[in-house]
């Protein structure tokens, strides 16, 4: 069909506003590129755009020296994998259950749940409980309470009450148990939604920094990101340029948070593309009813 005028102006305007989009959503973390391998004058200068200026290295090479980053780093990983793998349990599990309707009670629980999502105890009973545990400076601080969210939840359960329920009744009629269902049958057909919420997990895992903040005080157990709040705050970036000659301090203090960013960010950029394709059909399984 031949396109008409009207058709193509709106093509062009169309391409503008997401070119628009695009720059608007990649300059902030471009910028905190380029600042990381600047150098000191011209970034204070605000020359510093999308190309790095005066090009240096310096202060990521004494980042990398520095065993406390590699420690945090290290710690961050450790709460990623453990609490996320923790969070895909326990919401296949809720949200298995609530997605059946011959659950009694199946509404109050629901209820109950997205009752959660508006209000909660509130930050100095959750400290306090989170103390009366035992649970402070210990990891499961960092993953135990914020193992189950209840918009995941909900974005699986209506995933799984898209699902034909003629499987289960087959696999019922062969002897397959309730938990022998839901492993050989549902889980495999659920791996967009599963890699959804592992990219939902683990992305708020990995940049959280709060529930560290409140709840650790041996500095050997900080995530790398409250590594990088320290910085931000002034409270490490001593420590981190100790190791340097004189000549290097008032450099590196010019662009460590930048360099600091780019490394915190660079393993979820690493990985989204790998699971970008099953986070999109995922979310739209998910968020209606078949």
């Amino acid at each position: 069909m031949k396109e008409t005028k009207s058709y193509k102006v709106f093509k062009i305007v169309n391409v503008i506003i997401l070119l628009l989009l695009v720059y608007v959503t990649l300059f902030p973390f471009l910028n905190v590129v380029a600042q990381s391998f600047s150098g000191r004058a011209q970034i204070e200068a605000g020359q510093v755009t999308l190309i790095p200026k005066g090009f240096n290295v310096t202060t990521y090479k004494t980042i990398l020296q520095d065993k406390t980053f590699w420690t945090s780093y290290r710690n961050t990983i450790v709460y990623t994998v453990v609490a996320t793998f923790i969070s895909i349990v326990m919401t296949t599990m809720f949200a298995y259950v609530l997605s059946k309707k011959r659950l009694f009670g199946r509404k109050f629980f629901t209820s109950l749940a997205i009752f959660t999502m508006f209000f909660n105890g509130g930050l100095i009973p959750n400290y306090i409980l989170i103390k009366t545990l035992g649970m402070t400076n210990t990891i499961w601080a960092m993953v135990i309470p914020g193992a189950i969210s209840i918009f995941n939840m909900l974005i699986m359960k209506s995933f799984f009450e898209g699902m034909p329920e003629e499987l289960e009744e087959a696999a019922s009629i062969d002897g397959s148990t309730t938990y022998g269902t839901l492993i050989k049958i549902i889980l495999p057909l659920s791996k967009p939604i599963l890699a959804t919420m592992v990219l939902f997990y683990a992305v708020g895992n990995w940049n959280s920094w709060f529930g560290a903040f409140l709840y650790l005080d041996k500095s050997n157990m900080f995530p790398v990101t409250l590594y990088l709040r320290n910085l931000l705050a002034g409270a490490t970036s001593g420590q981190s340029a100790g190791a340097t000659a004189a000549d290097d301090l008032t450099q590196i203090g010019a662009n460590i948070k930048a360099v600091t960013m780019v490394l915190t960010v660079l393993p979820i950029l690493m990985v989204y593309p790998f699971v970008q394709k099953y986070f999109v059909s995922g979310i739209m399984l998910g968020s209606v009813k078949q």
